[in-house]
C-alpha cells in the first residue's frame, strides 16, 4: 500500500486517527514561548 504519510523523505509526518488531531492552542502556546525565549536571550546581548 502507498501510503503518502509513510514515504520515508516526509519527516516527523504521522497519521492520527480523526479526532487526535493536537490542538492548534499548542502551536500558539510554543510560538508564545518561543517569542519569550528568543526576547530574553535577546535581552542579554549589548548594544
Amino acid at each position: 500500500m502507498n501510503d503518502p504519510a509513510r514515504r520515508p523523505d516526509v519527516l516527523l509526518r504521522v497519521r492520527r486517527a480523526p479526532g487526535q488531531e493536537p490542538s492548534a492552542w499548542w502551536f500558539i502556546g510554543a510560538f508564545v514561548a518561543f517569542s519569550g525565549a528568543v526576547t530574553a536571550l535577546l535581552s542579554f546581548v549589548p548594544g
